[in-house]
């Protein structure tokens, strides 16, 4: 069964025993406050008993009593939102309550990345008397709700002394209002004697703040990775260059963990995004490689090819399936299409579904598993050099400068290439190169803004043309295979216009690029950056 889906956004204060909850239809915005209600909650946290979830900010439990009784799984914010104080925007995934002891699978796929391999036990039992005040608007749209909760928090992992604690907390959670409505009432709810939140959630609260977990369940920026918060990384001229890369590979390395459970659930286009974010990180390290220890830059860069090449054999294959389907509709009225149709589908189902399998198994694997740990590991702990002292201006206007040289050899040994096979290769080496010099213009927009970017936009221009000419090649060389294996009468006129289409194809592609080179040359011929 497939998980609901919400957006979560609300924001926690702590309170004294003794508060008495003030009259919310006073705040801007509120209307009336409707008749409060009281339900009794009991909810047991899952996690490892190392706490994996809760590093990362990631909340499931399975709840019982009130109107969403069940399993939920909170997954976390992203970007610059993940560092704000302000109101916390979290997915949060549902499912129905089922077994108390066994997470549901439509739950399980969103954590395998972070679980990696590990099974989540119970770490903490809360029960929670919370009376909740629902806030309405003057066309009686229900904004926003208070839950008053009175919490009792039982720690069920590594046992101790201070395993049991009790508070009392106010939540505000939105409903259908808009963020502009918390300030208003966070004002009465201030003059109430409530204080903003010291956690996060109440799971941060009751593993405690002495632990690593606790820290970073509650957001504490001490215990944040420091590629979440760039802007830190980055302040000043004087950044130094590792930063650059450090704050760029952390967004790549969150686009990977939260595209995995896409990937597995064949979501459109998540191979694509995830194969993107394993090479944006390998370009970077290739650039940058001399801020780094040889020895780990070296092992992460053949593990992301590793996972690249796995997710680029079903992408591919999904990308030339599509385009041929285009192309066999387009031909709908002429004799022996349905027999091709068949022919070439049979092919191109039979290969995605093959890599496919492959790519799944693989996301199974400890070998993955483990590339997942060395990236966090290589974003929260770089392995830089001690003499690695560049500011990240400098460095990143030289790696760029290197990665446009890079290109600009491979466009001169393409123009140097005979017309063929040895041509079609060098201009696939054009376009690996184009898109290097995007990913790397892409890490030094951070320190060099709008002009990087330019580098970027063009970079990508000429990588998107090229790559339209090299889907043109696999589609013949893979046309050719089928019409020599399946050479009926009745279909070779189907695959001689579907092999004359793709000659077509590459020749408006490579024209293409020489149009795209063109209006960036000036942009590449003088120092980029």
């Amino acid at each position: 069964m497939e998980a609901s889906r919400g957006l979560e956004i609300e924001k926690k204060y702590d309170v004294d025993a003794g508060a008495v909850v003030p009259d919310l239809g006073q705040a801007a915005g509120v209307a009336r406050t409707g008749a409060p209600h009281t339900d009794l909650l009991e909810a047991v946290y899952f996690d490892t008993p190392n706490h994996a979830l809760a590093a990362r900010r990631i909340t499931l439990r399975r709840r019982t009593g009130g109107k969403d009784a069940g399993w939920h799984l909170k997954l976390p914010p992203r970007g610059d939102q993940a560092a704000g104080e302000g109101p916390q925007q979290r997915t949060e995934l549902h499912a129905p309550l089922g077994r108390p002891d066994a997470v549901p699978d439509a739950l399980l796929t969103h954590l395998l990345a972070y679980l990696r391999g590990a099974v989540p036990v119970p770490v903490v039992r809360l029960d929670t008397r919370r009376t909740t005040y629902p806030l309405y608007g003057d066309d009686g749209v229900h904004l926003a709700d208070l839950a008053d909760d009175h919490v009792t928090a039982e720690r069920l992992a590594g046992r101790g002394n201070d395993t049991r604690q009790e508070w009392r907390e106010w939540e505000l959670e939105l409903v259908h209002g808009k963020p502009g409505l918390f300030g208003p009432v966070e004002e009465l709810l201030l003059a109430a004697g409530a204080k903003p939140a010291g956690h996060a959630s109440k799971l941060a609260r009751a593993l405690g703040p002495g632990t690593k977990a606790g820290k970073r369940a509650a957001g504490d920026a001490a215990a944040d990775t420091p590629g979440t918060t760039a802007p830190a990384l980055l302040a000043g001229k004087r950044a130094p260059a590792a930063a650059v890369v450090t704050v760029y590979v952390a967004q790549q390395v969150d686009a990977i963990l939260a595209g995995d459970s896409a990937v597995r659930l064949e979501e459109p286009e998540a191979v694509h995004n995830m194969r993107s974010a394993t090479r944006r990180i390998r370009s970077v390290l290739a650039a940058y490689a001399k801020l780094y220890r040889a020895a780990p830059v070296r092992k992460l860069r053949t593990e992301l090819k590793w996972l690249g090449q796995l997710l680029g054999q079903p992408r591919d294959a999904e990308v030339l399936r599509a385009q041929l389907r285009g192309q066999l509709g387009a031909l709908q009225s002429a004799d022996g299409v349905e027999t091709a149709t068949a022919k070439v589908e049979q092919r191109t189902d039979a290969d995605y579904d093959a890599a496919y399998r492959l790519l799944q198994e693989a996301l199974g694997t400890e070998r993955y598993f483990r590339l997942l740990d060395t990236l966090e590991e290589f974003r929260d702990n770089p392995p830089v050099r001690a003499d690695s002292v560049a500011p990240g201006r400098r460095a990143a206007a030289k790696a760029v400068d290197k990665a446009a040289k890079r290109l600009q050899r491979s466009r001169k040994a393409a123009k140097r290439a005979r017309r063929g096979r040895e041509q079609e290769l060098a201009l696939h080496r054009v376009r690996k190169d184009a898109k290097r010099l995007r990913h790397v213009a892409e890490s030094a927009v951070l320190v060099h803004g709008k002009r990087a970017g330019k580098v970027a936009k063009a970079a990508h221009r000429q990588q998107k043309v090229l790559g339209q000419h090299q889907d043109a090649v696999v589609a013949r060389d893979l046309l050719a295979a089928i019409a020599a294996e399946y050479g009926e009468p009745a279909t070779a006129g189907i695959y001689a216009e579907l092999l004359s289409l793709q000659e077509e194809r590459m020749a408006a592609a490579q024209a293409a690029y020489r149009k795209a080179w063109k209006k960036s040359r000036d942009l590449f011929s003088r120092g980029v950056l």
